[in-house]
């Protein structure tokens, strides 16, 4: 999942160090590895792609105060702090959205409170990331050449899979955005159903990537939730690589390591899998080879 520079390469727009500092870097090397010495029983990679642009709800540009300031990177904004006015929908973008600023306001109103209902994080403000056309976008260089690697040693066609470019509502999840519907019951964006489905036509499925607090632990969690709507003995066949993800850590501002560690726990108290790359796959609970 999102194994892309953005969140794997010091430096970048939005680097997943986690506590060490090294987090993505050492986990895409054993990514890579696991992918070299496994790809005779892996039978197809579905990468994932978190794909923004500029004018997004989660952007700075998105929102303004009363002195036409956007807030900064990291500023964690409520349903309350929309109802006292602290932020705004910013106007100025009416045009590209082809809205009216009444609409703006009370969409980013809806928005917040859905949030809320949900038990979902609060509206975060991230830096500018995974813009697409930019570098940041691409696959980081080593596990692109892993998954071409793969798609010819095995002819298996890669199957990507491209989520967070809608622009009024975040997608951690790549199964299910975080709002579907507007405030007058309008789409925004939709489940990936079609996904799902093919998930559970395998006998194994293998999730690793980036961040663990974040985008993997939130399609874990929708896939969780699919599965005991349908068939609660499916969960059996999720593997969570524990040590090729690691979660949100900015020194002094977030930490989201204890709750990344606590659903990676209740995945696994929930029948999933937590194992890890460097343990041979035949010695994982319930896979015969």
């Amino acid at each position: 999942m999102d194994v892309q520079n953005t969140f794997c390469i010091p430096g970048f727009e939005l680097y997943v160090g986690g506590r060490s500092g090294k987090g993505a870097i050492d986990d895409n090397q054993r990514l890579c590895e696991f992918i070299y010495r496994n790809f005779d029983v892996i039978t197809q990679i579905c990468p994932t792609m978190d794909t923004h642009q500029v004018m997004q709800i989660f952007h700075s540009i998105y929102l303004v105060n009363d002195k036409g300031e956007h807030p900064s990177p990291f500023t964690i904004i409520s349903e309350e702090d929309i109802k006292k006015g602290l932020w705004k929908f910013n106007p100025a973008l009416c045009y590209s959205f082809q809205i009216n600023e009444e609409y703006g306001q009370h969409y980013l109103l809806h928005y917040t409170k859905k949030l809320k209902e949900g038990g979902k994080y609060n509206l975060t403000i991230w830096p500018y990331h995974a813009i697409l056309g930019g570098i940041g976008h691409a696959l980081v260089a080593s596990v692109e050449e892993a998954i071409f690697f793969h798609g010819i040693a095995r002819y298996s066609q890669p199957d990507f899979h491209v989520k967070g470019d809608k622009p009024f509502t975040e997608h951690y999840s790549v199964l299910n955005p975080e709002v579907l519907e507007g405030p007058n019951g309008e789409p925004i964006a939709q489940k990936s159903e079609k996904f799902f489905r093919k998930l559970l036509q395998f006998d194994a499925v293998v999730i690793a990537g980036q961040a663990k607090s974040h985008c993997v632990a939130w399609t874990i969690d929708d896939l969780l939730e699919d599965i005991l709507e349908r068939d609660k003995k499916l969960v059996e066949k999720v593997y969570l690589l524990e040590d090729c993800t690691s979660p949100v850590v900015i020194p002094g501002v977030i930490d989201y390591t204890d709750l990344a560690d606590a659903a990676f726990q209740r995945f696994a108290d929930a029948g999933m899998h937590v194992v890890r790359s460097t343990d041979p796959i035949q010695s994982w609970p319930g896979i015969k080879l």
